[in-house]
């Protein structure tokens, strides 16, 4: 069944050559009990490791049953070793972390047998042996004629064709060596057993043949065989170890390093735990800024300009145009317009798109339009009127209160005096400290030497807002402003401060000066719409808007109309006609919002860019800034938590490369029992894999249980209910990275156990 045809083998160190074998004939059947004799360094070993596949001929053919070997590749050798031949070793080589049954169940699990008959087998042949009643035990558990009985029960297991000893007594005491020798010669009765001893008592008392070696050349042969034994029958069946027998491999081997295996996890751990806080105060701060949005910034306005307000940050809603990249002009100084260099895009405000927005679910939120009309504000300070458009101590605010009087009444308190009902009447807006700027305070001609200013003193402030006919004074077809406002004074609309309203906000957000940027009305004057439709009811009428029409030039200026300053825009400015130059929507609450985007989205779906109509959703934009600076911390500081990880993965890779190192024998076994290069690879591959499962779970573990005294230090200085949210999605997702960093790290120390000679793996001590 087996012959050796002119073997030999040359065995190289860089110009040295040794020749262990030189040209060995032999033939062996089946039912043989061969022993092979002789010197050390006569070949003996070289001999059974090449019959076996562990080692590769240089020169000559190994056949069996009359198949040739010379085209043999390492998956050949592999099956070759793990269906034809059963090893026994002098040094027993059993793996030290697998129970007895485990031992000998190992062979069979590269042949894809079922777990039941791998346990059935086992136990009947551990049986067999004289070890039913020592499977669940450890190698270590052991005396040395239990150790043997093992490796032969081992061997004998996957019913080979050869059984191979190398010194199966060299270990034990004489009368333990008898019993096993008398265990060899009973499997030999069906099976060709050869075995190398230095023992000739024992060879000529067991064998039924003897060979001698000497120098790598057969001297001597008592029972030759010399009929052909070949059948040309001889099947390859593939052996293949899959994921789950490595993980179990490398499961019980890291039982037996705990403390290591804990610290290993640990070490590795730290990284995920750095990435993860990271990720979950991200999610934290996430959740608080979409909590503001819907919450405490859903009423803050919608608003379509005919310039769209643009900010230099990730965009909001609505399709807020990008900003263009300014180039620059080296060779001097380039000017600019900075009010029309704010967008790049020209909101082309028609009546078909008033007409639209007026079609708007009025439930969903109040709508206000926005004149071009510039109101002329006198205010009288010591018998000097002044106007405050062009008073340059300060800017003060003179805008329309939105119609909604419950979205008003949610959000501001009125202080002292009412909410004003009339035309006539004005309402002052301070911030959530009763703060105004001290110049427009001035503009209003009220004293702040003297400190706080008395509500009294503010109650029953008149001002007066002008009318066209009296504002502007003609000349030679030009209408500057008159010179003397005492008239426009006197006919003007009449318009007195009746409140003063401040935000409604609690302790927290007042402390946190979050309303700073929730509120609807800014610091200033604000006055019902009444006032807007008088004025524009006279401005219509006036005669600056009568000529302005008839005219081709600016009747303010007398210069001609320009692409920045259109025929349109004087008649709007001066009130001549009532277009609206803006239009801002004040949703009902965050759903209404999203609605509301929805339906200003509709309108440019059939527009091409140039002609759509942008919006500006200010909320959005304050979010869309928030979470840029979010996300900007987050990958800063992901980055810095990543370097641990990376550091762990490395000292992950090098603790898997001393665990190669400590765990040679076993490869050299596993390959004895015909594991292939891959699946060694696997087996280190599985560790890896469990020590990243393991510290990716620990570090989920670990974050978890930091995340409630985290949350109770910075959500009590950061006055945020929970900044600590876990994620599962995030948390399997890290849990995913720690095993695929520690794969990574494993590739190279798998790849070198792969590699290692089976031979010198199996001396190894």
């Amino acid at each position: 069944m087996l012959k050796l045809k002119n073997i030999s083998k040359v065995y190289k160190a860089g110009s040295f050559e040794q020749k262990a074998l030189n040209g060995v004939n032999l033939q062996f059947k089946q039912g043989e009990f061969v022993s092979v004799l002789g010197p050390s360094g006569s070949g003996k070993t070289t001999t059974l490791n090449i019959i076996g596949g562990l080692d590769i001929y240089s020169d000559g053919d190994l056949i069996i049953n009359g198949k040739s070997t010379k085209k043999f590749t390492d998956s050949d050798w592999d099956a070759y070793r793990n269906n034809s031949i059963g090893f026994i070793f002098q040094s027993y080589n059993l793996i030290g972390h697998l129970s007895v049954l485990d031992n000998v169940e190992l062979g069979m699990t590269l042949s894809g047998i079922s777990d039941k008959e791998r346990k059935e087998k086992s136990l009947e042949v551990l049986k067999r042996v004289g070890l039913s009643d020592h499977v669940n035990k450890k190698p270590s558990q052991l005396s040395g004629g239990q150790k043997q009985r093992v490796a032969i029960a081992r061997a004998l297991v996957n019913n080979p064709d050869v059984i191979l000893a190398d010194e199966p007594t060299g270990a034990l005491d004489s009368k333990t060596s008898v019993e096993i020798m008398e265990l060899i010669k009973e499997i030999s009765n069906n099976k060709l057993v050869i075995m190398v001893t230095h023992n000739p008592k024992l060879a000529k008392k067991y064998s039924t043949r003897i060979i001698e070696l000497e120098d790598g050349q057969v001297i001597n042969d008592s029972n030759p065989v010399t009929s052909n034994v070949d059948s040309n029958n001889y099947r390859i069946k593939k052996t293949s170890m899959n994921f789950i027998t490595a993980l179990k491999l490398s499961f019980n081997n890291l039982r037996t390093k705990k403390i290591r295996t804990l610290i290993t996890a640990f070490a590795g751990s730290i990284g995920i735990i750095g990435v993860a806080m990271v990720l979950f105060i991200s999610n934290g701060m996430n959740a608080e800024i979409s909590n503001l949005e819907s919450e405490q910034l859903s009423s803050l306005p919608i608003m379509v300009n005919e310039s769209p307000m643009t900010l230099k940050l990730p965009s909001g809603g609505g399709g807020n145009n990008e900003i263009n990249e300014i180039k620059i002009d080296e060779s001097g100084v380039t000017p600019f317009d900075p009010i029309t260099d704010l967008s790049s895009h020209k909101n082309n405000i028609t009546e078909d798109y008033i007409d639209y927005i007026t079609k708007l679910d009025s439930s969903l939120g109040d709508i206000q339009y926005q004149l071009g009309l510039q109101m002329n504000i006198l205010v009288k300070n010591n018998d000097n009127i002044q106007n405050i458009a062009t008073n340059n101590k300060g800017s003060l605010s003179f805008k329309e209160i939105p119609t909604d009087d419950k979205l008003i009444n949610e959000q501001y308190e009125v202080i002292n005096g009412k909410f004003p009902v009339g035309h006539n009447e004005l309402l002052l807006v301070v911030d959530e400290y009763n703060r105004l700027d001290q110049n427009v305070l001035l503009t209003l001609g009220l004293d702040i030497d003297e400190g706080t200013i008395s509500f009294d003193s503010i109650i029953g402030k008149e001002l007066v807002v002008a009318k066209n006919n009296d504002y502007y004074e003609e000349m030679e077809s030009i209408f500057p402003v008159s010179h003397d406002l005492s008239m426009a004074y006197k006919n003007g609309f009449k318009v007195t401060i009746v409140g003063v309203a401040r935000p409604i906000v609690s302790e927290n957000e007042r402390n946190s000066q979050v309303n700073t940027i929730t509120s609807i009305l800014s610091p200033g004057l604000w006055y019902k719409n009444d006032l807007t439709e008088a004025v524009i009811t006279d401005s219509i009428n006036s005669n600056i808007s009568i000529t302005q029409l008839n005219k081709d030039y600016n009747v303010l200026t007398g210069k001609k109309f320009s692409e920045k300053i259109t025929k349109d825009d004087v008649l709007k400015f001066i009130g001549a006609i009532d277009t609206p130059v803006g239009v801002t929507i004040y949703p009902t609450d965050f759903e209404s919002k999203t609605q509301i985007k929805e339906y200003l989205d509709s309108w440019n779906d059939s527009l091409d860019e140039d002609h759509q109509i942008l919006y500006t959703d200010l909320a959005e934009n304050i979010t869309s800034m928030m979470d840029s600076m979010v996300s900007m911390i987050q990958t800063v500081l992901v980055a810095f938590a990543g370097i641990s990880l990376v550091v762990s993965t490395i000292m992950i890779g090098i603790i898997t490369y001393v665990s190669v190192l400590e765990r040679t024998k076993e490869i050299g076994v596993l390959r004895s029992l015909g594991a292939r290069k891959k699946d060694i690879s696997r087996v280190f591959n599985a560790e890896t894999f469990i020590v990243g499962l393991i510290s990716g779970s620990l570090g989920i573990f670990l974050t978890y249980v930091l995340s409630d005294p985290v949350n109770k230090v910075l959500s009590k200085s950061m006055q945020i209910d929970q900044i600590v949210v876990i994620d599962v999605n995030q948390s399997i997702m890290l849990i995913a990275i720690s095993v695929a960093l520690t794969l990574v790290s494993g590739l190279i120390p798998a790849k070198i156990a792969a590699k290692k000679d089976p031979v010198k793996a199996l001396r190894t001590e």
